[in-house]
């Protein structure tokens, strides 16, 4: 009676105290998770529709100067073998991307700070902006740079920026991190992104050892307060060379639906506690099981992330275990994706960019 009564107040756009929040995610009776979704689902389409846009990511090298505990391209797993895709090869599936009617592409790497770098990714936003004549959306989730490299990498042509905090506890930021990989640096990379006009996006890892539903209702509060327009995040999942991972065995399938479930509710309050704003269902989601991302979509997402990677690098660039759509062409992944998320009653909106309404909301003021 009482989650019946926390989510009447939330359709009717009431504000749910810390509380309730918790309350919602700690659901763990079959109906109740239902009603939980079917109140998220309304709200979505209330403030932004059932259309799923796609933003073909380009994961473009595994190169990286960062070393977290829980990330498979972490600079010390040796066991990785390291590629970095050229210029044109970049152009080449942002283009392919725009030819599919995908409405944006997501250029996406490990961290780096370099001169070079930065300039390669200059030049090749540049060339595909200009070659799809601007109507190709280009996101950015290349991590934590200088307020001067964002903006050179705004003004030639990106337009939003995913750079996912993990968790906002300072205490488990500092347990799962280096200490010289910075909670602060990380939230004041946030508020750059915001100074230099993009699209700001953030996210949270679910699941994470010795995390509890207090934190993640923060970490809710905190993607509130930092009044994000789009949201990419999902459950964690061990990868085996990493510290963390080999301290976590690999999950059982309980684990796995447990895994799911979490992540499923944590899009559902989401989509209560932010409304109009882009929420990604996450690759890691058809990890844990093959619809996971179809069932987020019904619990309040309405962003999917195919890769348009070339398959030859796919395998290279695995951040968990068992990651998903490795070895599959980006064809028939366009082709299946598709068919799937009009099986459950939703549209895609191809050549669209999808923007959140909450931007323009915001930007407004």
């Amino acid at each position: 009676m009482r989650i019946s009564k926390i989510l009447e107040r939330a359709k009717a756009g009431e504000q749910l105290s810390t509380q309730e929040l918790v309350d919602l995610l700690s659901i763990t009776d079959k109906n109740e998770l239902q009603a939980l979704y079917d109140c998220a689902y309304a709200i979505k389409e209330r403030e932004v529709g059932t259309v799923a846009y796609f933003r073909g990511i380009i994961e473009c090298s595994n190169i990286c100067i960062k070393d977290c505990y829980y990330c498979g391209i972490r600079k010390s797993n040796r066991a990785v073998e390291r590629f970095e895709m050229d210029e044109d090869e970049i152009f080449k599936e942002a283009v392919w991307a725009y030819k599919a009617e995908y409405g944006s592409c997501v250029i996406q790497s490990g961290e780096r700070q370099d001169e070079e770098y930065i300039s390669m990714i200059e030049r090749v936003v540049k060339r595909i902006r200009e070659a799809t004549h601007g109507k190709l959306g280009i996101t950015l989730s290349l991590g934590e740079q200088s307020e001067a490299v964002y903006r050179r990498w705004r003004e030639a042509g990106a337009h939003r920026y995913l750079l996912r905090i993990e968790t906002s506890n300072p205490e488990l930021y500092a347990k799962f991190h280096p200490k010289d990989h910075l909670f602060e640096t990380r939230k004041e990379c946030l508020a750059a992104l915001r100074r230099t006009g993009y699209q700001v996006g953030t996210g949270v890892m679910m699941g994470l050892p010795g995390q509890t539903m207090e934190d993640l209702v923060e970490d809710l509060l905190f993607l509130k307060r930092m009044d994000v327009d789009m949201v990419g995040m999902g459950p964690y999942i061990p990868h085996s060379d990493t510290p963390m991972g080999q301290e976590v065995r690999p999950y059982t399938d309980e684990q796995k639906k447990h895994a799911l479930v979490l992540g499923l509710k944590m899009i559902a309050v989401t989509r209560i506690v932010l409304k109009d704003i882009n929420i990604a269902a996450a690759t890691a989601l058809q990890a844990l099981e093959y619809t996971g991302r179809e069932q987020g979509l019904l619990c309040g997402a309405n962003v999917i992330m195919p890769n348009v990677t070339e398959t030859d690098y796919r395998p290279k660039y695995k951040l968990y275990d068992d990651k998903p759509c490795t070895d599959e062409n980006s064809s028939l992944c366009r082709g299946c994706l598709s068919k799937r998320i009009k099986g459950i009653g939703e549209t895609v909106g191809f050549g669209e960019w999808g923007d959140a309404p909450h931007f323009y909301k915001r930007t407004a003021k």
